[in-house]
Parts: C-alpha cells; structure tokens; sequence
C-alpha cells in the first residue's frame, strides 16, 4: 500500500492579483466516491489565470485556494463507494480548482471518481494533463448539442486553440470536412489537423462563397465569443448549428433565426460547480481515451517545463498570449 504523507507541497493563490506561493499543506482525504490522487501533471487553462487575478466569478473559487483544473496521475487511495478505479490507475480528468473545490497544483488531490476516466496509455501525463477542459468543451459542443456527423461541413472560429484544436479533431474523427478561421501565425497548425484554413479578417461573405458555395455551414463552433459570436450566425447554413463556449455577451438573434438555425451555449464548470452531471463528464474523457487510443486525439504542448515553484511563470504566459500550445506544469513522477 502506498505510503501517503501527512503533508504536502502546493501552489497556493493567497489573493486576486497575488502570485502563487509555494506552501506545505495538508494532504487532503478522499471521501466516499472519491479518489485521492497523486498528481504527476496540472493543465494550466486561461480560466486558471482569470480566477487568480479575480476575474472569473463564473468559477466561484474564493481565495486563499489551491488552484488548478486540469489533472493527470496515479490513484494512491479510494474512499467508500468507489468501484471504478483502484489504487495504481493512471487516470485525468477537470476534478477541481473552481466551486471551492482543491485543485491539482498540489502533489496530492482528492476528486470525485465520476469526473475521472483512465488515461490513455499513448499519452504521456504531461499530454493527459492537457486534455480535459479542452476536450469536454469540444465534446459537448460538437457532439452533445450539435450532434455532428459524417459528411457535415464544420467551421471552428479560433482553430488554432486549446479548444479549436480539440473540435477539429472530433470533427475529422466523426467523418466531417473542416475549416477554421486564425491568425497567419496559426495557420500551420491548422493545416496540420486537416483543416482548410480561413484568415479571420476575411469577410463573412467572401469565407461562406468561396469554401461551400455560399450555402453556410453546418455547424460553427465559436472559441471566442464577441463578434466572432456574431459572425457565426452569419456563416451557418439553413436549419445549421452554431455553438459557443463564450456566449456571454449581448447578440442579435435575426440572422440566426431567419436561417432556422439553432444555437447552443456550453458551460463546461457546471457539474463541478453544481454537482449535476460529473458521470457524463467522465464519459466524455473515455471517449477521448478511446480517440487517443486510436491516434485520433494529440493535444499540442508548449514545450517549456514548470513545476510548483515555478507555476506562475506558466500564468504569466498564458496571460501574455506567448504559449506555443498547453502548458503544463510537472508536479511529479513522469515529465516526458
């Protein structure tokens, strides 16, 4: 049996706007239907960014916290009712850092088995640690709402994104034809999952004529919100989809109605915030278990290493639009 200390070594943000503080803290118990997991990679989202400098009251993490959403490691214990894991799985999964629930910045940390689902074996903890959010977004966008299927025209706005990436390779995978609108800068990225690649300047109009005839598309995904939102509801097709994981501002509802089109926001905090609906977000990372499996899944990291200490380094990254892909921090056992 594994040998769990007392305490343990965490990135803790004490105050909005504070940088995180290396501290020792309790290891935390796994309670009944949880897992306590020794973390070996913590995913750094933009979200993380915006609940440490205080801007994400959608998240509800009040501070001092351990923060950290994303996670991958081993299973060290398992509290009652637990039947789904054992101690020495390898599993991932967005198991905290928001609803005051501890995150993965933390050697150890104890989440709801449900939210869980066995790490793919291709994928090193570093590239586990990057998927989640990520991909339960594109999931339930692209296949929960939209419902997407072979010989369907997608169009992702922001391809070249954490989430971008994962809807273009859910989409590729499902049998759709994909398109994504990017900087310059993104287009390599683009082109490499097999996107046909759109500049984001280029009018609504010109990008709707020249890739399908000017019939839209079937489904829009929108990363950005915004204008990007906006726009959306100009490229879908009749009786088309568009999805937004950003659909938080004020739009016009007439180009999108006179389409009879449909539209679906996502809010991916939801089961972690309310409890309702964890088990499906542990299915959803087996069906990316399974795509992974299959070569179908690659998450893109940024190749800088961090660990605990150096965690905020990787925030201040993100915050200044310089990653080259997920970040990741290592907090234990394999970095590769």
């Amino acid at each position: 049996m594994t040998s769990i200390p007392q305490l343990m070594q965490a990135a803790r943000a004490e105050a909005a706007g504070e940088p995180l503080r290396l501290v020792r803290a309790a290891t935390p118990h796994p309670g009944p239907g949880e897992v306590l997991v020794r973390v070996a990679a913590s995913g750094v989202n933009p979200l993380d960014t915006k609940i440490l400098a205080g801007a994400a009251e959608h998240a509800r993490q009040a501070l001092p916290a351990i923060l950290g959403i994303d996670v991958a490691g081993v299973v060290v214990a398992a509290g009652e009712e637990v039947t789904a894991f054992r101690e020495g799985d390898a599993v991932y999964g967005m198991a905290g850092g928001v609803g005051g629930h501890q995150g993965s910045l933390a050697e150890y940390m104890a989440a709801d088995a449900r939210l869980l689902a066995r790490k793919p074996a291709k994928l090193t903890m570093r590239q586990a640690a990057a998927v989640p959010l990520v991909f339960i977004t594109a999931w339930e966008g692209l296949v929960d709402r939209a419902v997407v299927r072979a010989g369907q025209h997608v169009l992702v706005q922001g391809g070249a994104g954490g989430v971008g990436q994962m809807v273009l390779q859910i989409a590729r995978a499902q049998g759709a034809t994909t398109s994504a609108t990017g900087s310059p800068a993104a287009r390599a990225t683009i082109e490499q999952l097999g996107a046909q690649y759109v500049d984001r300047t280029e009018p609504v109009g010109d990008v709707v004529a020249r890739l399908n005839g000017g019939q839209g598309f079937d489904i829009v995904f929108d990363t950005a919100g915004g204008a990007s939102l906006d726009a959306a509801f100009m490229m879908v097709r009749r009786f088309g989809h568009v999805v937004s994981a950003l659909g938080w501002g004020s739009h016009a509802l007439a180009p999108l109605s006179f389409r009879a089109a449909s539209y679906s926001g996502i809010f991916t905090l939801l089961p972690l915030l309310t409890g309702e609906g964890r088990a499906h977000h542990g299915a959803i990372l087996a069906e990316a278990t399974r795509l992974a499996e299959a070569g179908k899944l690659t998450p893109t990291l940024d190749p800088r290493h961090f660990t605990l200490a150096t965690a905020g380094d990787a925030y201040r990254i993100i915050e200044t639009g310089a990653a080259r892909g997920k970040l990741v921090v290592d907090v234990a056992g394999e970095s590769g």
